[in-house]
């Protein structure tokens, strides 16, 4: 597997000291933003990831993947985008999110987005790119099943799963998650990885105990990642895997600077190297 730091949270950061400091920390390279306020801005596509690209090769590093706010063909710039990242040899990009609406519409929002899929697959065909879709809680593909559903068409060689444990665990604690990768192992593409726990916040007017979402080392959270990481082998997944390090803000555990998000990143991928090592 190949280990990148995702960088949407190091906005504070040139991409040279992003490189540098990943690849301290033992990262093989970058998930780099290439969306509205990320490390290269879609309209400057062309220019600044040739820049990016000739840091991360100046700096012994690379940019394996990026993430993107593509949501369909005809998103700001998407076709820029698409071109770029084929020019230098990234095979995949994560798209962005469709937006859960109001309650009683999921069919058909789920029928829209395989359409906008199908829009984005012709796009990226041209390019030779390959588009991934993100499990992520909140949006319309908030789960694996929902994610099957939308990919179940599709070429696993035209489009990808972005599979990630918190999320998968978050709306499947118990099996959920695993039946999922059964689910999705053909697609399998890309790996993100975070973890989290939940802490009692008060009960509300009915009396009912309410908890708060945080971000914890990946250690200590509730996704079970070795048992994520065996299933994971077991398709035979050797692909990229993303350290998302969502480390600052009121949903960490405990806010970090960015020298603390960067030293508690390396802690998640050497715990996380130990951890393949076991299996």
């Amino acid at each position: 597997m190949k280990f990148v730091l995702f960088t949407d949270n190091l906005k504070d950061l040139s991409v040279r000291e992003v490189c540098r400091a990943a690849r301290k920390e033992g990262f093989d390279g970058l998930d780099l933003t290439l969306r509205p306020n990320g490390h290269v801005l879609p309209e400057n596509v062309d220019r600044d990831l040739a820049l990016a690209y000739s840091v991360a090769w100046e700096e012994d590093s690379e940019i394996s993947m990026v993430s993107t706010g593509i949501t369909d063909e005809d998103s700001p710039h998407a076709e820029s985008i698409v071109s770029a990242v084929h020019y230098f040899g990234i095979k995949n990009i994560k798209l962005g999110y469709w937006r859960y609406e109001p309650f009683g519409s999921l069919t058909k929002q789920l029928d829209e987005a395989r359409l906008r899929l199908e829009r984005i697959v012709r796009l990226s065909q041209r390019h030779s790119v390959r588009p991934c879709l993100h499990i992520h809680s909140g949006p319309i593909l908030s789960n694996g099943p929902l994610l099957y559903y939308i990919l179940k068409d599709f070429s696993p060689e035209d489009v990808g799963a972005y599979v990630d444990p918190l999320h998968m665990t978050v709306e499947g604690n118990l099996s959920g998650w695993e039946m999922a990768l059964d689910l999705l192992a053909p697609w399998v593409a890309l790996v993100g990885v975070k973890n989290f726990t939940n802490e009692p916040m008060g009960r509300d007017k009915f009396g009912q105990q309410r908890f708060a979402f945080k971000y914890v080392a990946l250690s200590d959270g509730m996704a079970p990642l070795p048992e994520f990481f065996r299933r994971l082998k077991q398709i035979g997944y050797d692909g990229i895997v993303s350290l998302h390090s969502e480390y600052k803000g009121e949903k960490s555990f405990r806010r970090m600077s960015t020298p603390e998000l960067l030293e508690q990143s390396g802690a998640d991928l050497r715990y996380l190297k130990s951890v393949l090592n076991l299996i």
